[in-house]
């Protein structure tokens, strides 16, 4: 049996993908407070600020005398944060901790921006669960079982193995609730397998954690370029799974990069679609219009594999390739523009301005639109959209602000 070893646990790993959730488009950051647009520049490697580089303790000291920044900004978030809330200290001090480092304005807007989609994604859960996990989980082996033609007799007995907590892999599917319970379940058979770690290197399924369902390939990328504020004993994909680091990689997402959106509803939808998507978006839109013919307004102009630009046509590229007489522009210049639609300077580009330009003769086209999004999980049990996600979040958020603003008045 030793041989089917590998191949089953390539099995075992791809059956285990069903509760991945999509993940989340890497993206270039830099700090705007979330309602107002901030001017577009060219792409410049961050750099690091000396207090994003130190180590920042779980707790501010407070000088006596008047109020530090620090306990203003836990005194504001234990303001907003809902009363019956257990732990309320540890999250206030655990978010003030990523404002602080992060060096993004403490605002009322940019506090109930993070806490709508907190109590969107988990209601204040640091480790969420997921309704029915073991039955999705046991569906999708089924499923992916009979896909790959594997007899059910080698999925029982690849289920029947001893894992290292005493328990059968069958044991700890039955009993799973999170979907860190998942990821530790499948880090712990990629370990297992000899050279593992490099055959399956990032092929863990689940892709989102912790309290705001931060992309995990994102906290990976973000380390690279800003150092982490806390001790790392672990993985940087262990600590999305913390509230800490849930919540410091969740705001950072969020609100460390300039959007140019008048309206937070579009931050949001960013943050379920991917940075620039709502903007990407309209261009999209606006190709279709002058293209006469439909384009999908996903956000992505490019494909994308593994993360990065695939050598296979999009739609939108097809599209466009098709209109370099009406553009004036080469396919190097048009492919050239498009690798920056993850980045602020995207609508700097020749493509951009010449594109709307075509677009706007017509009639005057929005620079700002909701991505098309049908998001698509086993642990949905009905059909939701990113224009589903982002109202819903831009609803919790107008509430935390109206009772932000009641709260302050005098009594």
């Amino acid at each position: 049996m030793r041989r089917f070893l590998l191949p089953i646990t390539a099995l075992l790993l791809t059956i285990l993908a069903g509760c991945a959730t999509p993940p989340t488009i890497k993206s270039q950051t830099r700090p705007a407070p979330v309602t107002s647009a901030t001017p577009s520049a060219p792409p410049q490697k961050p750099a690091s600020s000396p207090r994003a580089a130190a180590v920042t303790p779980p707790f501010t000291p407070v000088a006596p005398g008047a109020p530090s920044r620090a306990q203003l900004t836990r005194q504001h978030i234990l303001k907003l944060l809902p009363a019956n809330l257990a732990d309320r200290n540890g999250w206030a001090v655990d978010l003030q901790q990523a404002f602080l480092t992060l060096d993004i304005e403490p605002s009322s807007r940019n506090l109930c921006a993070v806490l709508a989609v907190i109590e969107q994604e988990s209601n204040y859960q640091a480790d969420p669960t997921v309704p029915n996990l073991p039955q999705i989980v046991q569906k999708e082996i089924q499923t992916r079982g009979d896909k790959y033609h594997v007899p059910e007799r080698m999925v029982q007995w690849m289920l029947a193995r001893q894992s290292l907590d005493g328990r059968t892999y069958q044991q700890r599917i039955d009993t799973l609730k999170t979907e860190r319970e998942v990821s530790d379940l499948v880090e712990e058979i990629v370990a297992r397998v000899p050279g593992g770690n490099k055959l399956f290197h990032h092929y863990n399924p689940v892709r989102t954690g912790g309290p705001m369902q931060v992309s995990v390939a994102f906290a990976e990328e973000y380390v690279q370029r800003r150092p982490y504020p806390y001790p790392m004993p672990g993985s940087v994909r262990s600590e999305v799974f913390t509230r800490r680091g849930g919540l410091y990689f969740g705001t950072a997402i969020l609100l460390d990069y300039p959007a140019p959106y008048k309206e937070p509803l579009y931050r949001f939808a960013d943050f379920n679609a991917g940075r620039y998507s709502s903007r990407n978006a309209a261009f999209q839109q606006a190709l279709g219009k002058v293209a006469g013919k439909k384009i999908g307004t996903d956000g992505d102009l490019l494909r994308y594999k593994n993360g990065q630009p695939d050598s296979e046509a999009s739609e939108t590229l097809s599209a466009l390739l098709g209109m370099q007489h009406g553009l004036k522009m080469s396919e190097a210049d048009i492919r050239r523009d498009l690798l920056l639609e993850k980045s602020p300077s995207f609508s700097q580009t020749v493509l951009y301005g010449r594109l709307f330009e075509l677009a706007d003769r017509r009639a005057t086209q929005p620079r700002t639109v909701m991505p098309g999004i049908q998001l698509h999980s086993p642990k949905f049990t009905r059909k939701l959209t990113t224009e589903w996600f982002a109202t819903r979040v831009q609803r919790r958020y107008a509430t935390c602000l109206q009772n932000d603003t009641e709260q302050g008045k005098p009594r």
